[in-house]
């Protein structure tokens, strides 16, 4: 029994640290603030003390478009006011309630609302940044290069002042969807229930059109990215390198990197953590883009 005591008590502590590790460490200064009326449009606003003409960032969580919340934010409000910087996450509709191009509306409708009122939560409507992590890194990179969204909302790509995607394996949805069922098909395994040609619909035209890699073009002001990716893991690297290439072909700032040691959900959360590999890229990035 005495053994078992020490045990109990690490097991303790360690979830702790999790639950620690996945609340954020500040409270909105505006929770749920809604953008349309759909009961999942809605977003919150974490702003600095006395902001006033502050850039802005706005996230957007992941899940695989399926599951995921606004509030899955960690370390990075109070990272980001801390950098006199206003954070926003949002929510946006799932799958199946909705299809992949309303999930990509609402996302571009959460951004239009940001873009006309974060001035009255101490926001500058001309310096936005984007992010997201894992579904939310496609939506990301999605609407900072496809404009047709965006401009639907009445939102200018000028006011994008750089596009940070992290750790997503779908910026080339065909080439994702070729990958996985490869893999699958020849070591003898079923098709997945749920994998990307279920979610993205099995139409390789509409496949194409999803993917970030189809819509990047010069002559658009798409803003710089900095693609955050875990390293040892296939997928996400190579999906990060292709998109790398792809915006470098067009002249489009571009700066991919692996962090290691490290792992897909990890990386979010350690995202604002002192020493942090990734962080320092992400603040090296944010101070160039706002500069300009």
């Amino acid at each position: 029994m005495r053994c078992v005591i020490p045990m109990l008590t690490a097991l303790f502590l360690s979830c702790a640290k999790l639950t620690a590790t996945n609340t954020p460490s500040v409270q909105p200064t505006a929770a749920n603030v809604s953008y349309g009326d759909q009961e999942r449009h809605r977003l919150d606003i974490y702003a600095p003390p006395g902001a006033k003409n502050l850039p802005v960032f706005f996230w957007i969580h992941g899940g695989g478009w399926q599951v995921g919340d606004k509030s899955d934010v960690h370390l990075k409000p109070q990272w980001f006011t801390g950098k006199g910087i206003v954070f926003v996450s949002t929510n946006y509709r799932l799958l199946p309630n909705v299809d992949m191009v309303t999930i990509f509306r609402d996302v571009a409708k959460s951004l239009g609302w940001v873009q006309r009122h974060i001035v009255q939560h101490g926001g500058d409507p001309t310096r936005i940044l984007v992010g997201g992590h894992s579904a939310g890194a496609q939506l990301a990179a999605l609407i900072c290069v496809d404009d047709r969204y965006l401009k639907a909302e009445g939102v200018s790509f000028a006011v994008l002042k750089g596009c940070i995607p992290v750790d997503g394996d779908t910026y080339d949805v065909p080439a994702m969807i070729e990958t996985a069922e490869t893999r699958l098909r020849v070591h003898g395994f079923p098709m997945p229930t749920q994998g990307h040609r279920v979610k993205f619909g099995n139409d390789p035209k509409l496949h194409r059109d999803y993917s970030v890699v189809t819509h990047v073009a010069k002559g658009k002001s798409i803003p710089p990215f900095l693609i955050l990716y875990v390293a040892d893991h296939p997928d996400v690297a190579m999906q990060a390198r292709r998109l790398e290439a792809k915006l470098k072909e067009c002249s489009i700032t571009t700066k991919a990197f692996g962090a290691r040691e490290t792992n897909h959900n990890k990386l979010n959360a350690n995202l604002g953590a002192i020493d942090d590999p990734a962080t320092k890229e992400l603040a090296d990035f944010v101070t160039a883009c706002l500069k300009k």
